[in-house]
């Protein structure tokens, strides 16, 4: 990727225009890491880069911004913000850029970095600082208010004092912003290296309540101490979100999923809706309730419907374990096979990890999978009968054939039946039992 940058400016320079590396690359590079992109600040016009390069896409040609496709991959190309004064033009820019260590620019040919706004002593300091008056900067672009944050947390760095006063003077003007922007750098918080502290941050100053009030909710909802030790709901969440950044998830994929953040940090969102305290607190169907919440967040925040789906059903599933040891054998199964049940484990680790540290359910469930992995196609039997095979025993099609078809499929699970004639039987003998053939009340048995 680097190369294809260099080759970016060494062609405008050809070309007779000024381009130099500029914002988080060259943050990236002062801080000894390795920049995840390259953007290029320019004299050249929108016009003029698409002159020059034959691939690009002008994503922002009224802002000056192309984007320039290359080996490597795609680099954004834009103009400087002020070119009528070719003396002061770097400076202009700079000082209309969000934060210092984002406003310094890099020329790799002379290997020099044009500081105008204290960028370098700000990374010394682990400081993030709005330019000149945050205010103002914040005011441009209010997104930039939660972007201090992500930039905080990626970072390991303070908000730096004025800073920090004016995202919490202008916090209630977070919804002018595009979901999809505050939905990507919410995202980028909840996946940082200190996702807690980035959810703090949010609450502090006063951003959660506006963007996430579903989590907001969450703050002083008490929960049973012999059960949640740490706290209200909201420090669990933290503490959850604490154990997140050291999951062991990224471990094997380097980086956690986005559904997999969202459900952690919406795990227990049903329970400020739920909360009744009789004998002691309780929080009756916060699962369902919690998913519903969910789900009509994510839709809010223009998730898809694939990551909709996931989110939901963690926050759904997540409390089933505490049942995982009483559970028929069938029904464990079935919950152990389903398709996200990877996150569902490590969800519920981090959440005893959170409370009592208990992982009884957690290690019973590990050593079920490792149990019915070497028993052969018991946990996902083929099937043994078909609809076919229920009409030629007389039953008429209808709702009963899906419950017939899942009662045979228990069986299977349970291991009392393995052969098509074995199931043949049972059908059967229920048949006599219950003295059916044409679409009965048929309830399968518990």
């Amino acid at each position: 990727m680097k190369s294809s940058a260099l080759k970016i400016l060494k062609t405008l320079c050809e070309h007779g225009f000024t381009a130099l590396f500029v914002g988080g690359c060259v943050r990236d590079m002062l801080m000894g890491k390795e920049p995840g992109d390259y953007d290029i600040a320019t004299d050249a016009s929108p016009e003029q880069v698409m002159q020059i390069f034959k691939r690009t896409i002008p994503v922002g040609v009224q802002f000056g911004i192309v984007i320039v496709l290359m080996k490597g991959g795609k680099f954004e190309v834009a103009q400087f913000r002020n070119t009528t004064d070719p003396i002061n033009y770097l400076r202009e820019d700079a000082l209309h850029r969000d934060f210092t260590i984002n406003g310094m620019f890099y020329d790799p040919d002379k290997e020099q970095v044009f500081d105008y706004v204290g960028g370098q002593r700000d990374i010394e300091r682990r400081l993030i600082r709005g330019i000149e008056n945050p205010y103002d900067r914040f005011i441009e672009d209010r997104l930039r208010m939660i972007r201090a944050i992500r930039f905080a947390v990626t970072c390991d760095y303070q908000i730096e004092a004025d800073t920090l006063a004016a995202i919490r003077g202008l916090a209630s003007q977070i919804s002018s912003v595009s979901i999809e922007r505050i939905r990507d750098e919410l995202l980028k918080i909840l996946m940082s290296p200190h996702p807690d502290q980035g959810l703090r941050l949010l609450d502090e100053t006063g951003l959660l309540l506006h963007i996430l009030p579903e989590v907001a909710a969450m703050k002083g909802v008490a929960q049973p101490e012999q059960f949640h030790p740490e706290g209200d709901v909201f420090t669990h969440t933290l503490l959850m979100l604490q154990y997140l950044a050291h999951s062991s998830f990224r471990g094997d994929r380097k980086q956690i999923s986005p559904e997999f953040a969202m459900g952690v940090l919406l795990h227990d969102v049903g329970k400020p809706q739920t909360f009744t305290e009789t004998d002691r607190i309780r929080f009756h169907n916060h699962d369902q309730v919690g998913a519903e919440i969910a789900e009509n967040l994510c839709i809010r925040f223009k998730f898809s419907a694939k990551a909709i789906e996931k989110i939901t059903t963690l926050v759904k599933e997540h409390g089933k374990f505490v049942d995982v040891e009483q559970m028929k054998k069938s029904t464990l199964k079935r919950f152990l096979r389903q398709e996200h049940i990877a996150d569902l484990l490590e969800l519920h680790r981090l959440d005893r990890l959170s409370s009592r540290r208990d992982l009884g359910h957690y290690q019973f469930c590990l050593a079920k999978l490792e149990e019915f992995r070497n028993e052969k196609e018991t946990i996902r039997p083929s099937q043994l009968i078909s609809g076919k095979d229920l009409i030629q025993l007389g039953i008429v099609p209808g709702p009963v054939f899906k419950q017939l078809l899942e009662y045979i499929e228990d069986a299977q699970l349970e291991g009392t039946v393995s052969t098509k004639q074995e199931a043949l039987e049972l059908v059967q003998e229920i048949q006599d039992t219950l003295g059916f053939s044409a679409n009965p009340l048929f309830t399968q048995k518990s």
